[in-house]
């Protein structure tokens, strides 16, 4: 790389004008909206919202503009039609119903395991079902009707005055000690940092027109003094302020999250394995991470997270426990998750130089320290964790996309893909490795992959990519590869977050084919080709891996491929229920195709936060680079043929 491209890379990294732009966005769940104004010349937005706030507070005798900044904090005043947020709340007061099924499919990604009830037993993740016996309205009304849920949310902070013993004041700042009780926070941190922003918003107050044409404003109050000495009322207990886990060159702080957002452990001491490190994004800014971790009922919350600006770290929880942020419970157990500021759809705007450069310290830091693989199967994206059952495989995220830049970044943790470019024999394996500048690649962004508001239509974008596509046959006219749980058949689209019909750089695959500029590889249990002249996008691979087989013969069944790594059920003690799995019925290893898996198999494994318990099985499975994701297989229902470190063919 010439110093010219690499100043024109550096330069592309510093973005401080989108980073102004967050300024505009705040947070709904976990989802960052943007504030639009009203366009000139549009229709006038609807102000019904605005009368139903001060119905509500006049109603439950709530400071008006103080329940509309709660609510402004909660959901951006917007009613999200009767749908629950990423977080588990319904409507403009973010009331929570948080269920079993949430649980299972969200960042927790619980599927299966028989202490899923436990994970939703908290009254916090139900403050809706609080907010209709206060009010008596139905838990229906309250979910659906935005002016049922803001008297619920007025009835609920009221109560919440009331209980803590404090008049039914015209004063907002005397209501301090009920807003952050209705953080539903059960640590006095996360308490404090919400009623802060809550009042910081009272200060300067907001106006926007929501999604669904609603004009809300809420009007500066600077006067406002907060009686912060309420907090202490509240009795919450202060989280332990835990010494960051970070190495000295990087900017770090401790922020605990909530507690329901993951569960205290002991990792490593108490068996179970750290092998992984997931990178993430956050799709919103900084702080709306910070906030959506904080938030009990949001079953979402990462060890750390890193702002795009100057790369400065918030650990929100210790290492040693176990954070909900990769939505499978396996993964969960194993791995330490780091979320980016930023946006999938517009990545390469927003990873920076100084992001990368102190994500990549930190990764240098765990890896140290809990012995995990600098390689691709253990420094991954959240695309490239499999969901845990059939049913979830599809709904996985797909940040960071195509413009997290793998190949610098695994540079910078000491870790490049080295050798020459090229493809090898039939059998071998390659290293993807296009380059991530001189690989632009066109893609298509709708409205739905992009929060920020910033692409009205679907569009066309050609862009620097991490990925290159894969056809099902050697031509640039042949159909994209779909994968079977998106497309059932189907063909794959360039949709960016249609993560099934790409491979990205650092994976590894055995080669199946060759013809031409085109390589086939084994993958997702089909044979798939990509474009890749001279061998171009591809590194031999020099040994370091074991090469993964289902069987030599036509009669040998296919081996199954499976989302989590639970012990059978016989092997759990006698009072501890056991977690279920079955394998990925859409997926499999056909006889003859061949995979890369580059770490010995691992016993599989369970966990009970109620008393510490590991329970171990005497089974061990592989992961496997199998499509654009990982997944696991028995060790054995295969064959391994290991080859060793810079073993030259």
């Amino acid at each position: 790389m010439t110093s010219e491209t690499s100043n024109r890379r550096h330069a592309r990294r510093r973005r401080p004008g989108l980073l102004a732009a967050a300024a505009g966005l705040v947070v709904a769940g976990s989802v960052a909206v943007p504030l639009t104004a009203q366009a000139t010349g549009a229709a006038p937005a609807d102000t019904a919202r605005q009368r139903d706030f001060a119905a509500a507070a006049e109603e439950y005798r709530v400071p008006e503009q103080l329940l509309l900044a709660v609510a402004y904090q909660e959901s951006a005043w917007d009613g999200h039609a009767g749908k629950h947020s990423t977080t588990g709340g319904y409507g403009p007061m973010h009331l929570t119903d948080v269920t079993a099924e949430m649980v299972s499919g969200g960042d927790a990604g619980a599927v299966g395991r028989s202490d899923i009830a436990s994970f939703v037993a908290d009254p916090a993740l139900h403050t809706l079902q609080a907010a209709a016996k206060l009010t008596g309205l139905s838990a229906r009304e309250l979910r659906e009707d935005e002016a049922a849920n803001i008297r619920g949310g007025a009835a609920l902070l009221a109560s919440y005055q009331k209980a803590a013993g404090g008049s039914a004041s015209a004063e907002a700042g005397d209501w301090y000690g009920a807003v952050a009780r209705y953080s539903q926070a059960s640590q006095a941190q996360g308490a404090k940092a919400f009623a802060n922003r809550v009042f910081a918003t009272l200060a300067k107050g907001a106006g926007r027109t929501t999604v669904d044409g609603q004009r809300v404003t809420l009007a500066a109050m600077p006067q406002v003094k907060p009686a912060t000495g309420q907090l202490a009322k509240l009795r919450l207990k202060a989280a332990a302020t835990a010494d960051t886990e970070c190495p000295a060159t990087v900017d770090c702080t401790f922020v605990p999250a909530a507690s329901s957002n993951g569960q205290v452990s002991s990792r490593p001491g108490n068996g179970i394995r750290i092998d992984s490190i997931v990178i993430h994004d956050i799709e919103g800014s900084y702080e709306s991470a910070i906030a959506t971790f904080q938030t009990p009922g949001s079953s979402a919350a990462s060890h750390y997270v890193m702002r795009s600006a100057d790369g400065a770290v918030t650990q929100m929880m210790p290492t040693k426990d176990i954070a909900f942020h990769a939505g499978n419970y396996s993964t969960n157990m194993h791995s330490i998750g780091i979320e980016h500021e930023g946006f999938a759809a517009h990545g390469a705007e927003w990873y920076t130089e100084a992001q990368y450069e102190a994500t990549a310290e930190l990764v240098k830091y765990l890896a140290e320290r809990f012995d995990i693989p600098l390689d691709r199967q253990h420094i991954v994206g959240h695309d490239n964790v499999v969901g845990p059952s059939s049913a979830t495989v599809s709904g996985m995220h797909w940040d960071p996309a195509d413009g997290w830049d793998w190949e610098h970044f695994m540079a910078l943790v000491g870790a490049p893909a080295e050798g020459r470019h090229g493809v090898g024999d039939i059998g071998s394996v390659v290293t993807i490795a296009p380059g991530f500048e001189r690989n632009q690649q066109t893609v298509e962004v709708c409205p739905s992959d992009d929060p920020t508001g910033a692409t009205p239509e679907c569009t066309k974008v050609t862009h620097a990519s991490n990925s290159l596509f894969v056809r099902t046959a050697p031509s640039a006219t042949a159909p994209l590869f779909g994968d079977q749980a998106i497309h059932s058949g189907g063909d794959g689209t360039d949709r960016i977050n249609d993560w099934g019909s790409t491979v990205q750089a650092g994976q590894q695959f055995v080669v199946a084919g060759k013809e031409g500029p085109w390589t086939a590889i084994w993958f997702s249990g089909s044979k798939v080709w990509f474009h890749n002249p001279l061998g171009a996008n591809t590194i031999v691979a020099r040994g370091g891996y074991t090469i993964i087989k289902a069987g030599v013969t036509p009669a040998t069944p296919p081996a199954k491929v499976y989302g989590s790594s639970y012990p059978d059920a016989a092997e759990y003690p006698a009072g501890y229920g056991a977690s279920t799995q079955a394998p990925l019925s859409m997926y499999s290893i056909p006889s003859g195709q061949a995979y890369v898996a580059t770490a010995a198999p691992a016993l599989t494994d369970d966990y009970f936060k109620a008393d510490g318990k590991v329970v171990f099985g005497a089974k061990k499975m592989y992961t496997i680079q199998y499509n654009h994701r990982t997944a696991l297989v028995y060790a054995n229902d295969v064959i391994a043929t290991q080859r060793p470190a810079h073993n030259d063919r």
